[in-house]
């Protein structure tokens, strides 16, 4: 069956994301602010799922239009062919949001909407009553600026719920925001690459898994598991192939610094989960006063401490003059970092980042600051 399926993405990650799809081979329609839209079948619903890492759910789009009165809302969520999906015993729910519309009542529209979708599936399946004990079906109705959006969601808990992060500790990355950081970098293995305030080690573990072609999803499940409409063969498959595209062979060189064992401790039972334990090595230990010498061309990937979610000023001011002369020290590195703090580019390093990006983290606006080094000499063949 030809779909239309939409990967969510936190504002900013848009094209990270992107790249995910199209590297699994699918054809992008459209992306736009927080959506990428890309043309797939059943068995994309299953290898998004699996793979994609920076994004933040899979959706089906179900129908789009435009609706000023309750009475098209109605209609065109009937019209919507449901029982392709949704059993007689389908749990479904209705979610909503509208911004800028003349239908501004939520409540009203989910509930014109559960109407709806009732009165289809009565019809289809000649009965008054729905048990909903079976599986669960998530509907959600966007509304903006009159335009209605209806998608299915086939992933249940966010994609950043990977299963690996049994231990967390203050204010933890997202695993998808760490994801997308390493995308953003370009690193890739064979490049020395140091956290030095890794916290639950989110970003080292991320880069492990990226570095080992570990599908994100691969120890977890998903709400469309359990559809009738994707058979439980295309999962089945699916991990099968995934877990046959490990890499085990890649040298990887992986350093992940805090200054709290207690965050180290956490941090190596995660990667412990993660099955990527013996390609990380964790430090308790200063990250501003890290040293690598004779070591040419690292990348340092870190989400610090700020004054809005932990740590202190004077504390944040040291790290941060660490990671300076560091970089004077060792041109070659490159630096990126995921703060809200936007005095980090002249008080702390004297001068404007290569390249700025406008993120989130959870709620709070940050920017992703790149400061790239210099390419290193190479040797050439006499």
């Amino acid at each position: 069956m030809k779909l239309e399926l939409i990967a969510t993405a936190t504002f900013g990650l848009e094209a990270p994301v992107k790249r995910e799809i199209e590297a699994l081979g699918y054809k992008i329609i459209k992306s736009e602010d927080g959506k990428i839209t890309f043309v797939g079948d059943e068995r994309a619903i299953v290898r998004a799922n699996l793979w994609l890492r920076c994004a933040d759910r899979v959706q089906i789009k179900m129908a789009e239009f435009t609706a000023l009165e309750f009475e098209d809302l109605f209609q065109q969520i009937k019209a919507v062919p449901w029982e392709e999906w949704i059993p007689p015993d389908g749990r479904f729910v209705i979610n909503g949001s509208s911004v800028k519309s003349k239908l501004f009542s939520v409540p009203a529209c989910q509930s014109v909407a559960e109407k709806a979708v009732v009165e289809r599936l009565k019809e289809i399946y000649g009965i008054e009553h729905f048990e909903k004990s079976g599986a669960l079906y998530d509907i959600k109705i966007t509304l903006l600026k009159d335009r209605v959006t209806v998608t299915l969601d086939t992933t249940g808990p966010g994609l950043h719920k990977r299963g690996y992060r049994q231990n967390a500790v203050a204010a933890p990355i997202k695993e998808t925001l760490a994801a997308a950081m390493i995308s953003l970098s370009f690193w890739k293995a064979g490049r020395i690459l140091v956290d030095p305030c890794c916290g639950s080690g989110t970003i080292p573990i991320e880069a492990a898994m990226i570095a080992r072609n570990i599908a994100p999803g691969l120890n977890r499940s998903f709400v469309s598991e359990e559809w009738e409409a994707v058979p439980a063969s295309l999962w089945k498959e699916e991990r099968r192939k995934a877990f046959e595209a490990m890499d085990w062979d890649k040298e990887l060189e992986i350093y992940a610094f805090d200054t709290d064992k207690h965050a180290i401790a956490a941090a190596k039972e995660n990667a412990a989960e993660a099955g990527v334990d013996e390609d990380i090595r964790f430090v308790n230990g200063d990250g501003g006063k890290i040293s690598f010498p004779g070591r040419e061309g690292g990348i340092i990937i870190t989400n610090p401490p700020y004054g809005e979610r932990i740590g202190d000023r004077e504390s944040i001011d040291r790290l941060y003059e660490g990671f300076a002369a560091f970089l004077r020290s060792n041109p070659t590195w490159s630096l990126f970092a995921i703060t809200p703090d936007k005095t980090i580019e002249q008080k702390a390093f004297g001068r404007p980042a290569d390249r700025r990006r406008k993120l989130f983290n959870g709620r709070m606006e940050v920017c992703y600051y790149q400061y790239h080094g210099k390419k290193p000499d190479r040797l050439t063949d006499k």
